[in-house]
């Protein structure tokens, strides 16, 4: 029986390991045992294909999958394009150390739009996506240009003032999905638990928004304890974090709960330019807010390794901070050590950025912050001033506490939205 068994074979070059283990050879002498009547041995037998398989074998199957095939198994069937796109294929890419963490620029040409990948050191440009029609492409850089970025698994979303954008880095499409309900300019945005929220960036309102990609539909869930312009967000554990930025329409009504009055006043002129807000997404409520120590005006901030790093300006120099955002519900952090004793809200200033001795912090000078696995890439651009280019970059090492330079960016990717993808 024994040989039997390892003589027999499967039509399926895929699934053949499956079909084996849930559809045994019926010339198998087990399988004659439990066979019926000889007289019933012509009956036709249904044939057994894979869009009978449950979701679950499915998703199970398509997460083994490498990762350069993935974009054409997203084009199958819409079956497969959602499965694809689910949480539990990511749960399980990621329990298979299938998933890596990279960066990626958008920019805008009147070709379309064109991303670059950081893969082993180096920028990858794409080619260019057509992703507009007539009446949208006269708004196309001005969306590139105000917009803010995330991404959920490899999707990559573009938010503006009165449009919305997705980018599959998988199938290199790209396609409008619903605008915001409020109009908004230079606000936080961040992704949290599969869903998309906003915060800030009108004098108009202090909602709170939750885009869900599922159901293509934005939701107001809660006010912010305040107005903010100019702010940025990012997210970790749960938390959406809402940066910087000035502080629109204070009053004291907007802070009835979190702040002593007496402090109020201290956190008011806190809120212009170096204090944080944190807003727990699954309990609805917001935390205790918290200012950077050394002050100055946040003009990047990203998160990475249990830490929220933000980077200040002081005018003529800059400073780096991280803020530790492990929470002690969260104990399954497997990485560096010297985190696991570090308190949740802990501040720690680290080395500046190493900028070449010819830049000048100033106004014209731009900084994004994207955060890749346990490390933070830190993009430069300026107007060209005294010869210097645009598109430095700078790679800090959240374990070995120590600045890189990193390779430039291409000429046509130093005015892009960047932002941090797992796929």
């Amino acid at each position: 029986m024994g040989s039997d068994r390892e003589r027999e074979s499967c039509n399926s070059r895929h699934f053949a390991w499956l079909m084996k283990s849930c559809f045994p050879n019926p010339n198998d002498a087990v399988a004659k045992l439990a066979s019926p009547p000889q007289s019933h041995r012509n009956s036709p037998v249904p044939a057994t294909t894979i869009s009978s398989l449950p979701d679950d074998i499915v998703l199970d199957c398509l997460s083994r999958v490498p990762t350069s095939s993935l974009p054409a198994l997203s084009l199958v069937c819409r079956r497969w394009s959602r499965l694809l796109s689910s949480p539990d294929f990511s749960d399980l890419r990621r329990h298979r150390l299938l998933l890596r963490h990279t960066a990626v620029a958008i920019a805008g040409t009147n070709l379309g739009l064109s991303s670059a990948t950081l893969l082993d050191g180096a920028w990858h440009p794409s080619l260019f996506v057509p992703c507009y029609d007539a009446h949208s492409l006269d708004n196309f850089h001005s969306l590139l240009a105000h917009a803010r970025a995330c991404s959920v698994g490899p999707r990559i979303y573009l938010v503006g003032r009165n449009n919305t954008l997705l980018y599959d880095t998988w199938t290199a499409t790209v396609s409008t999905r619903a605008s915001m309900i409020f109009p908004r300019k230079k606000f936080a945005l961040a992704a949290v638990g599969g869903k998309i929220y906003v915060s800030g960036g009108s004098s108009g309102t202090s909602a709170v928004e939750e885009y869900d990609p599922e159901t293509d539909t934005w939701s107001v869930v809660c006010n912010a304890p305040r107005k903010r312009y100019g702010c940025l967000g990012t997210s970790f554990q749960g938390v959406f974090y809402v940066i910087g930025g000035l502080r629109i329409g204070a009053t004291e009504q907007n802070l009835p709960n979190l702040f002593p009055r007496a402090s109020r006043g201290v956190e008011a002129h806190a809120a212009y330019a170096s204090s944080m807000d944190l807003f727990d997404v699954e309990a609805r409520v917001w935390l205790r807010s918290r200012t950077v120590p050394g002050g100055g005006c946040v003009v990047a901030a990203c998160a990475a390794v249990g830490c929220v790093y933000v980077l200040t300006s002081h005018a003529v120099e800059l400073s780096f901070w991280s803020f530790h955002a492990r929470r002690k519900n969260h104990n399954n952090y497997n990485g560096n050590d010297n985190y696991n004793n570090n308190v949740f809200g802990e501040w720690c200033r680290i080395k500046s950025p190493p900028l070449p001795a010819q830049v000048r912090v100033d106004s014209r000078i731009r900084f994004s912050c994207v955060g890749i696995g346990d490390k933070v890439i830190l993009i430069q651009s300026l107007n060209e001033v005294r010869g210097v280019k645009e598109g430095f970059v700078f790679v800090y090492d959240c374990v070995a506490e120590e600045w890189g330079r990193g390779v430039d960016l291409p000429e046509v990717y130093r005015r892009a939205a960047y932002v941090g993808v797992e796929c």
